[in-house]
């Protein structure tokens, strides 16, 4: 039994998307760093938001810009802030256009006893896994419906599905994006715009780093396949349901966990 694999599978076989701009928040590590390589060779423009990790964030734009031909461009912004949202959404609009796609991947975790969440801590998380998804969808939305085209896609957790002990807030936040998605999927398939979301298991991201080693062995155990994700096998899930492979699939959590839960 291994955490992870030892070696990612190739991934230089996706097929590419209709031309445009692909916007991700959180893209300057993880699973949001991957989603920005699996656009960008793809061939869409990348807008890699970021809130922390500046220097990550500007040397992942030069090296795709470099390496797929496309345009790959940083921009800073608190989705917690709707004034930073707002100049977040005019400076990408300006600078590569019509946001195709919209992937909502920033995002926070924490591990607390229920009667020791804060105020602060539970506005915390609320406020940047579920209201800075509601926030940045709604700056673009009225782009796509104007362009009666769009693909949002929204990363939520298999906690967001089934909940988790000591996850309180982290579980009810990712369960509200998963409510949003298939809400917001209803209301605007009438404009051309498809709604989805993935449920992460456990994926080898930084988020990990303050776990010991045991706690990811023995979450590894308990998976079916013996091992965590990759971020980069969540970033293909998402590429999928941007393009026209995943056309007629609109309001559905594509749950990526190993078998984790079933």
């Amino acid at each position: 039994m291994s955490i992870q694999n030892t070696k990612a599978n190739a991934s230089n076989t996706d097929r590419p998307i209709e031309k445009g701009t692909a916007v991700i928040t959180g893209a300057s590590s993880g699973i949001g760093l991957e989603t920005a390589k699996a656009f960008a060779r793809g061939g869409m423009n990348v807008a890699l938001g970021y809130f922390t990790g500046e220097s990550r964030a500007k040397s992942l734009a030069e090296s795709l810009s470099e390496k797929y031909g496309v345009k790959a461009l940083p921009f800073y912004g608190d989705i917690t802030k709707t004034s930073d949202i707002a100049a977040f959404k005019e400076e990408i609009s300006s600078k590569l256009g019509f946001a195709r796609v919209l992937v909502n991947n920033a995002g926070v975790a924490g591990q607390m006893l229920f009667q020791d969440i804060s105020d602060e801590a539970w506005e915390r998380m609320i406020s940047t896994d579920l209201t800075g998804a509601f926030k940045v969808t709604r700056a673009f939305l009225p782009d796509m419906i104007s362009e009666k085209q769009g693909v949002i896609i929204n990363v939520s957790s298999m906690w967001g599905v089934t909940g988790a002990s000591m996850e309180v807030a982290y579980s009810a936040a990712k369960a509200g994006v998963i409510g949003m998605t298939k809400a917001l999927a209803k209301e605007v398939g009438l404009s051309g715009i498809r709604v989805n979301c993935v449920a992460p298991g456990i994926v080898d991201t930084p988020m990990l780093s303050s776990l010991p080693r045991q706690a990811l062995e023995a979450a590894a155990k308990d998976t079916p396949l013996q091992r965590i994700a990759l971020p980069e096998e969540i970033a293909r899930a998402i590429y999928y349901l941007a393009s026209e492979e995943a056309s007629f699939v609109t309001g559905e959590v594509l749950n990526i966990n190993g078998g984790f839960v079933i």
